[in-house]
């Protein structure tokens, strides 16, 4: 089967930020291109599942934005996890809104993205009411830790639930 680029993909996909946005948009563009990952499950029981999976990132919507896959396990795998991210940056909170959908789980979350020293710290609600706390850390140009965590309320200690090692596709 062949795989033709759809009017619709073509519109939507680009080649990179606008040059006034470009500085605005370096907190996640240097995540463009594809990863292949390690992840590891921290299931309330205390048991770690770990699979391989792969994400990939692009420019779109002219360069105004940032989006994403995120697959688990790596392709031609039935997947148990199959999500998109829109990230959008914002002039006026000097964030990013963070849009996360995997609707094969039915897992969606928004989040306030914004640079914490050397890390990427992401802030906001997940589907089930909880908070989520996901941050980009040890970052590389050919590699990053994701680690996502939870916790009912602001008083609760943040607890690790999802854990990505990646790598840059073909390093």
């Amino acid at each position: 089967m062949t795989i033709t680029m759809s009017p619709f993909l073509a519109a939507l996909a680009s080649e990179g930020p606008p040059a006034e946005r470009a500085q605005d948009m370096a907190l996640y563009g240097w995540l463009i291109g594809s990863w292949n990952m390690d992840t590891l499950h921290h299931r309330d029981d205390g048991a770690i599942e770990k699979w391989d999976g792969e994400c990939h990132f692009g420019w779109v919507l002219e360069g105004r934005a940032i989006q994403d896959l995120w697959i688990r396990p790596r392709r031609p795998a039935p997947s148990t996890m199959y999500g998109t991210t829109l990230r959008v940056f914002d002039p006026a909170i000097d964030g990013w809104h963070i849009i996360w959908s995997d609707p094969l789980n039915q897992d969606y979350s928004r989040q306030i993205g914004r640079g914490e020293g050397k890390d990427i710290v992401q802030i906001g609600a997940d589907s089930r009411g909880l908070q989520a706390r996901w941050r980009f850390t040890e970052i590389t140009v050919d590699s990053f830790h994701w680690i996502g965590e939870e916790r009912q309320t602001t008083s609760d200690p943040w607890r690790v639930t999802w854990e990505h090692f990646a790598r840059r596709a073909g390093s």
